[in-house]
């Protein structure tokens, strides 16, 4: 390894501090970095950046890898098409531009008109455009703004035919979206009370309470529709079905899928708000209705979803009809378009979309390009006409228009970009687990590759919340593939690949079982000749970061490197900070004493061995980042600075007016990449 030899690392700021957790005693002596902006934590960033940075800078192929990064990320991006009241609208990005840009038109043949441009709302492109909803006339567009990655959002709202904004100016809003009324008087959000400006960074986020706003008035006049006082942790979600007679309130805690649901009806001024799901026992997503027939896709009794419907006026369970049963399949999503439903399932972690009669009968199937992803099919009830995006490893987002009648799919945009798709193949396969379960696991490279075990190889994961890692185009990875390596990517327990039974299997007690799939996805590749130990390669964020983390210090052989990014590191002070304490459905709560056992059992802080030789390590984090706050990286990076034993560096790149990763902007997410793929080219021993 042609490492730099002598890095000199910079003293951490530390202190004695001593945490009695059900009898065990757990030092955590770098708890003065939790403090972002103490002097001391500031002077530590600085120096932390100065040596990454000029790690960084002595690397030769560093320059070119940005140039072909920003040559290949210059290629137009749409988003799928939407309608409200006689306008489309979509996103676009026509390349390097920082944010994308929402149009507007009359017909699909009309000449777009810039709505909303965020380009033009800081000069480095560090306010992001982070939720819209348009009003059923197609008159206001009420849209979401966030600033420097966080999750905090002021709301505003535009005059569509103007394109000037009103006075309305909402704020403290964060994991909301904003539902308009029919008659495009209001909307419905879901705010928080004014945190201290100094500290909104760090403290946690209780008591969220769901408002309606009405044109033209003040925030303080907003009317307070539902909160629960006694119930700290719940959030309201409050959409408005589509004939604007109800309001659906789902009711979350923390990232659980299970929820409660509720609902008002908007016909009549004097109507209570009714519970309709009033246990945390699974998951109900609302899809649409007929009068008072409510219809659901749930995973109660069907841990791979099913579409139910509910009759308000008779509730009971027993009375819950089924539609569409469960498949061998996992049933992601529904939405009603030309009175049918359109039903997006997971076959193996790829789409697949099938569509169904109001009464269960399967229509059809949609013939797509290949083992891909596909996101849209979004419309009103009536509608004939809808979008889907279609994207794979080598196939960048491409847009369809789809006739309902006549089941016909046609381009509608398909991107330009400077690479041959033909040139690059993609396997499936399924390799066993240390319980003998079997993950799938999806391999790009270019054609032609030879299995000698020296291909320079990047293996990355989730395992967590449910989330399904479904195949996606990335020129970070297309890139990747044009050096030589192999872009691997494993679905392992813990997401929702194959439904809830897949999740449980990698959450709480069961968190053993993400690390143990992806170790091995890591020794599969070897055994079977895409690379070795030292061309090996992790890299996943957030709670891909703590997989990273996790993995390097169980088995610090296996890997030359590791690029955990905004990870969470310690997971006995997790819940202390932000919305961290919604992920204790997810991981259990160190507060409980068995689950602390768990926790403390793969804490990545808590397990690192001094004297130990890690791989070469990059931690990724952001200054602003208030979903997963930086002191997990900071203290990692300084805890594993302290322990390494060995030549391979171990540095941590701090982004400066940057979040969890929403809404980042283009350059950034060229340079971060850039310099991701310079540390790999160095410690992997790669010619580039």
């Amino acid at each position: 390894m042609s490492y730099q030899k002598n890095l000199s690392y910079p003293t951490s700021p530390k202190n004695d501090q001593v945490d009695n957790y059900h009898g065990t005693l757990v030092t955590d002596p770098y708890r003065p970095l939790e403090n972002p902006d103490s002097v001391e934590t500031k002077s530590w960033i600085e120096a932390q950046n100065k040596v990454t940075f000029g790690y960084l800078q002595e690397i030769a192929a560093r320059e070119k890898i940005k140039q072909r990064l920003t040559k290949l990320w210059d290629y137009e991006k749409y988003s799928v098409p939407f309608k409200e009241g006689n306008r489309y609208f979509y996103f676009k990005n026509n390349g390097l531009q920082n944010q994308s840009v929402l149009y507007t038109l009359k017909t699909l043949n009309d000449e777009p008109t810039v709505l909303l441009d965020p380009n033009t709302l800081s000069e480095d492109g560090t306010v992001a455009l982070s939720g819209t909803a348009i009003s059923e006339d197609g008159h206001f567009l009420a849209y979401g703004l966030s600033t420097a990655g966080s999750d905090w959002q002021e709301w505003k709202v535009r005059d569509i035919e103007t394109g000037k904004d009103l006075k309305d100016h909402l704020k403290w809003i964060k994991f909301s979206r904003a539902s308009w009324t029919n008659d495009s008087k209001g909307f419905f959000y879901s705010r928080y009370d004014e945190p201290n400006e100094k500290t909104k960074l760090e403290d946690v986020n209780y008591y969220q309470k769901l408002y309606y706003h009405k044109l033209g008035t003040p925030q303080s006049e907003d009317l307070l529709i539902y909160n629960r006082p006694n119930q700290k942790e719940w959030g309201f979600d409050g959409d408005v079905t589509e004939d604007g007679r109800y309001l659906i309130i789902s009711v979350w805690k923390g990232t659980d899928p299970r929820n409660l649901i509720l609902y008002k009806d908007l016909t009549n001024p004097k109507a209570e708000v009714v519970e309709l799901i009033q246990e945390f026992e699974s998951s109900f997503n609302f899809i649409d209705h007929d009068g008072s027939i409510f219809y659901f896709r749930t995973d109660s009794d069907a841990p791979r979803g099913r579409l139910i419907a509910i009759d308000t006026q008779n509730p009971a369970p027993e009375n819950w009809r089924e539609i569409i049963p469960q498949a061998k399949e996992t049933l992601e999503g529904l939405s009603t378009i030309n009175n049918q439903f359109v039903a997006d399932y997971l076959q193996d972690a790829h789409s697949q979309i099938k569509i169904f009669d109001f009464n269960g009968k399967f229509l059809r199937e949609i013939k797509l390009p290949g083992l891909g992803s596909v996101g849209g099919f979004n419309g009103k009830r009536n509608n004939t006409e809808t979008f889907y995006n279609f994207t794979s490893y080598n196939t960048p987002g491409t847009i369809y228009r789809y006739d309902m009648v006549s089941g016909k799919s046609t381009v509608f945009r398909q991107p330009k970009v400077a690479f041959k798709a033909e040139d690059y193949e993609t396997k499936q396969v399924f390799y066993t687990s240390k319980d003998g379960t079997k993950v799938p696991m999806f391999i790009t490279y270019k054609k032609g590759m030879k299995l000698d075990g020296n291909n320079p190889t990047l293996l990355s994961g989730y395992g967590g919340f449910n989330i399904s890692i479904t195949p996606n185009f990335s020129v970070g990875s297309l890139v990747w593939m044009e050096m030589g390596g192999v872009h691997a990517v494993a679905n392992l327990r813990g997401g929702g690949e194959y439904g809830e039974e897949w999740h449980q299997a990698g959450m709480k007690s069961n968190k053993q079982n993400v690390f143990d799939d992806f170790i091995a996805a890591a020794e599969w590749l070897i055994g079977n000749g895409y690379t070795k130990s030292a061309k090996l390669a992790i890299a996943g964020g957030s709670n891909g970061g703590l997989l990273v983390g996790a993995c390097i210090i169980q088995r610090p052989d296996l890997f030359a490197a590791a690029l955990p990014s905004v990870g969470v590191m310690d997971m006995l002070r997790f819940h202390k900070f932000t919305i961290g304490w919604a992920w204790t459905s997810e991981y259990g709560s160190p507060d409980n004493q068995q689950d602390f056992k768990t926790l403390y059992t793969y804490s990545p802080l808590h397990n690192l061995k001094p004297g130990t030789a890690y791989p070469a390590t990059m931690i990724t984090t952001a200054d602003h980042d208030d979903r997963v706050v930086p002191a997990h990286s900071f203290k990692f990076a300084a805890a594993l600075q302290a322990a390494h034993n060995g030549d391979a560096p171990v540095l941590i790149r701090i982004e400066t007016k940057a979040g969890h990763g929403a809404g980042k902007p283009t350059t950034k997410m060229i340079e971060e990449t850039a310099d991701k793929w310079a540390f790999l080219v160095r410690t992997l021993d790669m010619k580039v």
